[in-house]
């Protein structure tokens, strides 16, 4: 069986949580408690190339905020 996070023949969601991380996920597959789609369903490679130009900071949000002084 194909792992379903790389089989290109599937559609993909962009997720992102409330850190603003973001991840790769198959359209088959329930997105998880705590996620929110914000783009797709769309390509594999669509997907990634939205997350490429979106997720500029790899620091969870929480860790942004301490950095900059601002605390939930």
């Amino acid at each position: 069986m194909k792992n379903p996070f790389e089989n290109e023949q599937l559609s993909f969601f962009v997720l992102v949580n409330e850190e603003e991380q973001f991840s790769l996920w198959p359209a088959p597959i329930d997105v998880p408690a705590g996620w929110q789609i914000v783009f797709g369903e769309d390509t594999r490679a669509n997907c990634l190339a939205y997350i490429q130009s979106h997720w500029t900071d790899m620091r969870p949000a929480s860790l942004k905020q301490q950095t900059h002084g601002i605390v939930k």
